[in-house]
């Protein structure tokens, strides 16, 4: 993986040329090594907080107690145990018991968490439906377990990534993991965590919104992480923009685009610059960019459990690990395939431009007051001539005065 520049926390990052973007799939070996992460929350005390679970609770959250990552699970505690969320729980044991084929698996579901903890989150990219295909979900928006091929959607974020770093080199085998991006701080979130096979949208509005929403949140208040720094936050169609309403845009950079499947990528994704213009925020923010290479292996694996869930298993041919004429549903935001409509596309547009203007209105106030501070700093200037001036002219006046006594 590339090395990535420090940034010097004493010293602002305006005030130091930017390194070439694509810098970041060039390894400097003389460059020092990333930060360590910020510390995760320390006073959660997982332990005392399964002991005021009810046996009832407890039984339901077995799966979110066992998987998801400490530093989530001090932070959504509370939305855990909210009726709608165990409700969401209900149904899905419904499901289990039913025989129906859940996706991802259930070890997978929070994978997410475990590869991005709270405090390394740079930036989130956000999805809606998990594919719902044999062996192409395990947690990640957007990404697919290898050997399936890469769909059409990612294969438009690769071409778009192509463009923005001339050197960026898609996986080997038409693969589709973004394992290695979760490990670097980019944190992939579906609206909805499960699909049942072969049925887009199956697990929509039964729950899952309220956690979600909650992940977002956490992100863009920077709760968790030292300093509570934004992140980049890349809303890709409409339902990935509707869920970007309430997040604060000074703080975050929020970049709006239409979706990436086929049917809407030439309208404008293809040449967004997200990841480019990811990189030069967080220069600017954090002094640092995402490495966005992918052909390295991941460091670790996701599964961090006490007790593994079993997975529902399943016999999967060898055929359907291959891309089929229609390839695989695209993508992982149901009725990603349906055109965008004038409506739609004006919605973005507008988050778009008031995004913008967020942003212009903060330069121009920052430019504004550094103005002032300079006008300030000559009016200094200018007083302490004066004073010089006046004090020098006295001197010789002086001067004067003594000589004619003389």
């Amino acid at each position: 993986m590339a090395s990535k520049r420090k940034a010097d926390p004493a010293t602002p990052a305006p005030t130091k040329k930017a390194k070439s973007i694509t810098s970041f799939f060039t390894p400097d070996r003389s460059a020092p090594s990333a930060p360590a992460p910020a510390p995760v929350i320390t006073d959660f005390d997982k332990d005392a907080w399964v002991a005021t679970l009810t046996p009832e609770q407890k039984e339901l959250l077995q799966l979110e107690i066992d998987t998801l990552h400490p530093s989530w699970l001090a932070l959504l505690r509370d939305t855990l145990v909210s009726p709608t969320f165990l409700n969401l729980k209900k149904f899905l044991a419904t499901e289990y018991k039913a025989g129906k084929t859940i996706y991802p698996p259930q070890s997978e579901i929070y994978s997410w968490s475990r590869y991005t903890p709270v405090d390394k989150v740079r930036v989130l990219i956000l999805g809606q439906d998990p594919y719902h295909g044999p062996n192409q979900a395990h947690g990640l928006s957007f990404s697919v377990q290898a050997p399936t091929p890469a769909p059409p959607s990612l294969k438009n974020m690769f071409t778009c990534l192509k463009r923005d770093f001339p050197t960026f080199v898609p996986p080997p085998n038409n693969g589709g993991s973004l394992i290695p991006w979760a490990e670097r701080g980019v944190l992939m979130l579906n609206a909805s965590l499960t699909v049942r096979r072969g049925e887009a949208g199956s697990h929509a509005k039964k729950g899952w919104e309220v956690l979600t929403g909650r992940v977002v949140e956490i992100v863009t208040k920077g709760e968790g992480r030292v300093g509570g720094k934004g992140v980049v936050v890349m809303a890709w169609g409409n339902d990935a923009a509707k869920r970007c309403t309430g997040i604060d845009k000074k703080k975050n950079e929020v970049l709006y685009s239409v979706h990436p499947s086929p049917l809407s990528a030439h309208r404008g994704f293809l040449t967004c610059q997200h990841f480019k213009k990811a990189n030069e925020w967080l220069e600017f923010k954090y002094g640092e960019g995402i490495d966005w290479d992918l052909n390295t292996k991941p460091k670790s694996t996701a599964p961090s459990t006490n007790t593994k869930p079993t997975p529902v298993t399943e016999t999967v041919k060898k055929s359907e690990l291959k891309t089929p004429a229609t390839e695989v549903v695209d993508d992982d935001e149901f009725g990603s395939d349906i055109p965008i409509s004038a409506e739609e596309e004006a919605m973005l547009a507008a988050a778009e431009a008031e995004a913008e203007a967020t942003k212009k209105g903060t330069e121009v106030k920052d430019a504004e007051s550094s103005e002032a501070s300079k006008a300030e700093g000559a009016g200094e200037e200018k007083k302490d001539e004066v004073n010089t001036d006046t004090a020098n002219g006295e001197k010789e006046v002086a001067d004067e005065k003594a000589k004619e006594k003389q």
